[in-house]
Order: structure tokens, then C-alpha cells, then sequence
């Protein structure tokens, strides 16, 4: 078992959905290095897919709760980990695989040395072997079979669909 922080984040991370293949210069080690502390790094090995109160992070990370709700706090802004709002409940937090994940929170923080890091550990996940061991989406239908109707829309009938709703994705932003 790896003892590094960084090497156990990067187990951790390949673990999941899209995996975070280890390469043989290290660089998804360095990639790890920028984005997060060693104590983020530790935090993170005991956040789940399944959204969890801060309390219950700490009480499995053996931290004070106070400490550990700041953390994640933190973790949320730089878009390491992903907060679940719901009105009226504490906030909740999961853990995000690599990409599509905190890769894509990374946007508004880049840097050259973050630029050229992801430019070089890119080609590992984008070989197709490893995809096709690991997709990420997949329908399984149940008991009844998907109809997928494939349609074509003129431009102005896609644009109508879009001005018509007040929101396409669910946003990160804490409730007013």
C-alpha cells in the first residue's frame, strides 16, 4: 500500500468511475501536488461518491468537526470536492473523480505549470484501451427497454428549448 498522501489520493481517484491512470513519470502525481495540501489530500481519502455531512467525515477521519467543516469549505471553493445544498440541511460532501470532475473546476484557476502538467498526463486518459474498461455512462434498462427517438431540430426550435428554461445544469452556488 502506498504511504504517500499523493500516491494513496492517486489510488483513491483511479478507483473511481473514471479512473486516474498512473503514468510512468509521475506527472498525475505532480498534477495532485498543485491542486491540493497534503491535509486536503488525507481529507479527501475519507469523503464516498454518496454525499455525507461534514460530521460524518470527521468522525471517520478521526478530526474535530469544527476543523474538518472548514476544510471542506475550502475544498468547495477550489472545487476539489463536490457540496450537496439542500434547503434547510447542513451541506453535504462527496468525493469527485478526476474528470469529468475537479479537472473541469480548474478552469478559472489555471496556471502555465497547471497547463502544461495536464497537457502531458492528458494522452493517458485519453488512450481508448482504458475507456473501454471503464466506461463511464451507461444505460441499463430494467424490466422495460429505452426508446431513444433520434430527432434533428431546426436551429430556432433548439434555441426556443433552451431560452425556456431557467436553469440547464444545477448550480454550485450555496442557496441564498
Amino acid at each position: 500500500m502506498a504511504t504517500d498522501v499523493y500516491e494513496r489520493l492517486a489510488d483513491f481517484l483511479d478507483r473511481m468511475p473514471a479512473g486516474y491512470p498512473r503514468t510512468e513519470s509521475g506527472i498525475e502525481l505532480r498534477i495532485l501536488r498543485r491542486l491540493f495540501t497534503p491535509e486536503e489530500a488525507e481529507l479527501t481519502l475519507h469523503l464516498t461518491l454518496l454525499p455525507e455531512e461534514s460530521r460524518v467525515v470527521a468522525r471517520r477521519a478521526r478530526l474535530p468537526v469544527a476543523e474538518v467543516a472548514q476544510r471542506l469549505a475550502e475544498m468547495t471553493e477550489k472545487e476539489l470536492i463536490f457540496p450537496v445544498y439542500t434547503p434547510g440541511k447542513p451541506t453535504q460532501y462527496m468525493a469527485q473523480q478526476f474528470a469529468i470532475g475537479f479537472y473541469e473546476g480548474q478552469v478559472n484557476r489555471l496556471t502555465p505549470e497547471l497547463v502544461h502538467d495536464l497537457e502531458e498526463y492528458w494522452p493517458a486518459l485519453g488512450k481508448a484501451d482504458f475507456w473501454r474498461k471503464a466506461p463511464q455512462l451507461r444505460t441499463i434498462p430494467v424490466g422495460q427497454s429505452v426508446e431513444a427517438p433520434l430527432a434533428v431540430l431546426p436551429y430556432e426550435r433548439a434555441e426556443e428549448l433552451v431560452r425556456r428554461q431557467a436553469t440547464i445544469a444545477p448550480s454550485r452556488a450555496k442557496p441564498a
